[in-house]
């Protein structure tokens, strides 16, 4: 993109075209008049905005609007079918994905199993686009770029990744590499949780807290860790990988055989916990159980309790929620239940809640990055409509 000098007729230009198009995308579809009306700017100025805007191809008529006497106005509307994106999540044994595009609409979510066998970095992802697109009814050609979750930590200035127990035949260096180079796409990948953080500071439960930790509690553990509005996430993205962190000699009476926090609070160990000595149940088999059975709650919370506290005592959050499926299930009872096990002297200001963001944060929080991505990269063209 070519230098436009600041002051200039050009420079002005580019920057009234970068309004009208923030506020096409926020509003929706606009005549000219409302666009002139929004911005203060005249009819003229306007018409000559939104010409600009359709002729690099952002825009485009999408209907029009009665005004009563003389001919309908024009609408215009954000064209979505120019550049899109797909939000990945790998799970252990299935991938989810959704089309992302500029306006954020609301695409279908698919989910595809994997196959352990035949796994590679680029081979997920060309299955996960594909499915994506062929669901929403979307051109495979027009996805530029992909955000990728996945469980483990993941140190973006060596595209290196680690923890990797969830991620067969994905190599330790050089995953985002491959895929940029076999499918063409701009990736992006952080760990799961990291992005179930960003979307619970935008769009959940935290959204006013000063610093808050996600404690993700299901299949897996993980910590997402919001330190005024900034991910931490470590010199080498390992930061908030706490199950593997052993668990105090005070877990001895919950469970004798656990070594780490995964073998606390992890999937298998809730099973054990809530199961009725069936065999070969889920995790998301028996978490309905839990939302009312107290004495499940305050068992699991007498658990949860004490992954909290090293929390407490290294970062000291003025909120903690309680995230993945068994926060979820467990509710706000189960982080009442949490709360009143906190010392209160050590730490009068704290606050503890349940996930806000619905039941696809890791999505929702890939959408959210892909959203601004794409929005970004639209309005780099502006300059070329001056």
């Amino acid at each position: 993109m070519n230098q436009i000098d600041p002051g200039t007729p050009t420079w002005l230009a580019a920057r009234n075209d970068r309004t009208a198009f923030r506020l096409i995308l926020e509003h929706g579809a606009l005549t000219r008049s409302q666009l002139g009306e929004l911005t203060g700017l005249s009819k003229p100025t306007a018409s000559q905005m939104l010409a600009r805007l359709e002729r690099v191809g952002l825009i485009r008529p999408v209907g029009e609007l009665s005004g009563g006497r003389g001919p309908n106005a024009i609408t215009y509307g954000v064209r979505t079918d120019r550049i899109t994106g797909v939000a990945i999540s790998i799970l252990d044994r299935a991938i989810q994905a959704v089309v992302v595009d500029a306006v954020d609409h609301d695409h279908p979510i698919v989910q595809i199993a994997t196959d352990s066998h035949e796994r590679s970095p680029e081979g997920d992802v060309r299955a996960a686009v594909r499915a994506a697109c062929a669901e929403a009814g979307i051109d495979e050609s027009t996805v530029s770029r992909v955000v990728i979750g996945v469980q483990a930590a993941f140190f973006v200035d060596g595209d290196e990744l680690s923890f990797t127990d969830t991620l067969p035949g994905w190599p330790a260096t050089g995953a985002r590499a491959r895929i940029e180079r076999e499918l063409g796409l701009q990736v992006t990948i952080d760990n799961d949780v990291n992005l179930a953080t960003m979307a619970e500071r935008s769009a959940g439960a935290a959204q006013q807290a000063p610093s808050f930790a996600l404690f993700w509690i299901g299949d897996g553990l993980g910590v997402g860790l919001d330190l005024g509005g900034v991910v931490h996430r470590g010199a080498s993205g390992g930061a908030g990988e706490i199950g593997y962190l052993a668990v105090p000699r005070t877990a001895e009476p919950l469970a004798p055989a656990a070594n780490d926090f995964t073998d606390l609070l992890g999937g298998p160990a809730v099973v054990r916990l809530l199961g009725d000595g069936g065999s070969g149940e889920t995790l998301a088999e028996v978490l309905p159980r839990l939302t009312h059975d107290d004495d499940a709650l305050s068992a699991l919370a007498d658990r949860v309790i004490l992954a909290v506290n090293p929390l407490l005592a290294i970062l000291d959050p003025s909120m903690i929620v309680l995230g993945g499926p068994t926060g979820i299930a467990g509710g706000a009872r189960l982080a009442e239940l949490v709360a009143e096990r906190v010392d209160p002297a050590a730490h009068p200001k704290l606050v503890m809640r349940t996930s806000g963001t619905g039941s696809q944060p890791v999505l929702l929080g890939a959408r959210q990055q892909l959203v601004e991505q794409i929005r970004d990269h639209l309005e780099a063209d502006i300059s070329l409509a001056s």
